[in-house]
């Protein structure tokens, strides 16, 4: 029970790190998100299938 509730409270931490993080920045947007343009992620070297962005670029989609 003890190692359950540890579980849940330590999620639940982690949980209110997020949303701090998303208040705290500007219009609640996380800078290059894209996860296909991580270079570990994509060995083959294709563009972001979300905004076109090579492994070394950053990503240029705009919501």
């Amino acid at each position: 029970m003890k190692v359950a509730l540890l579980a849940i409270g330590l999620l639940a931490i982690g949980f209110m790190g997020i949303a701090v993080k998303i208040l705290l920045k500007k219009n609640g947007k996380f800078a290059g998100t894209c996860a296909s343009n991580n270079p570990m992620l994509n060995e083959d070297g294709a563009p972001c299938s979300f905004c076109g962005a090579m492994p070394d670029e950053q990503c240029q989609k705009e919501d």
